[in-house]
């Protein structure tokens, strides 16, 4: 059983939804990632979404976008972040690692090359946002072997036969997108996320985490009434810009928003 498995499997058992925050990788310098990802798991994050800096991250907002811009500026590459991977794997082996990010680093790398480092340095998933699953073929092959799960996204737009073929391919989770537009964009409206989550429940056993629109400790609360997890990505940027020139101020910023969220989580 994969660690992603293993952690949704625990939180089962425990009645909890899983709490999974974004942040994108060497932003705004390397040296804070690993720290911040540490800190982040203290605060009681499940598993961690690292987003690999992308020129032109087309799924994401001015926030998002911003912070690949940061860590593009220390020239942070694919290679940069599976070294970052493997520093928090020195002391933390069981929180799984979730890589975020675009085709085009991976398809420069080798999807073969790619599989087999992501799994050397303890990458447990891969959601890859501009590649459908009916290109995915070669990528699959690839990651399967080597035991990282496959992750895609599904929309409020995402038509049956869509989500029927989507749940197909993927394992570990599902991620919900649960407004329409870029990361950050829209509040979300969370009789529809329960409606579209029991949709897609008929056509996977998979957990389904949402993520898009979750900024703070009420909608991470009322999203796991519905969901098996709430992704928080945007929310936890800002604090990140807002501290670029105070380095050692992030960790605790970040954590203490997901410490808030677990709490309100928790109390189900």
């Amino acid at each position: 059983m994969s660690r992603i498995s293993t952690c949704f499997e625990q939180l089962k058992q425990q009645g909890k939804g899983a709490l999974v925050p974004f942040v994108t990788a060497g932003d705004p310098s390397p040296g804070v990632t690993v720290p911040l990802m540490h800190a982040m798991v203290e605060a009681g994050a499940n598993i961690i979404e690292l987003g690999v800096p992308f020129s032109d991250p087309m799924a994401d907002g001015p926030v998002i976008q911003r912070a690949s811009e940061r860590a593009l500026q220390h020239n942070v590459s694919l290679r940069d972040v599976m070294d970052l991977v493997r520093q928090f794997r020195r002391d933390d082996t069981e929180t799984p690692v979730v890589l975020m990010g675009y085709l085009n680093p991976i398809e420069a790398m080798g999807y073969e090359i790619f599989a087999q480092v992501a799994a050397d340095a303890g990458v447990d998933g891969v959601l890859t946002v501009d590649i459908p699953p009916e290109e995915a073929d070669d990528l699959l092959q690839a990651l399967r072997p080597r035991g990282i799960d496959p992750i895609f996204l599904l929309a409020p737009t995402s038509t049956k036969q869509r989500i029927k073929r989507i749940c197909a391919v993927a394992s570990g989770y599902v991620y919900y997108v649960s407004v329409k537009g870029i990361t950050g964009s829209a509040n979300l409206a969370i009789g529809e996320v329960a409606s579209k989550l029991a949709e897609i429940r008929r056509y996977t056993s998979l957990p389904v985490g949402v993520g898009f629109g979750i900024k703070d400790p009420e909608t991470a609360q009322a999203v796991v009434q519905v969901g098996d997890a709430a992704i928080v990505g945007s929310a936890l940027v800002k604090r990140v810009e807002a501290l670029v020139d105070e380095p050692a101020a992030i960790p605790a910023a970040v954590s203490g928003l997901l410490r808030q969220m677990r709490e309100a989580m928790d109390l189900i």
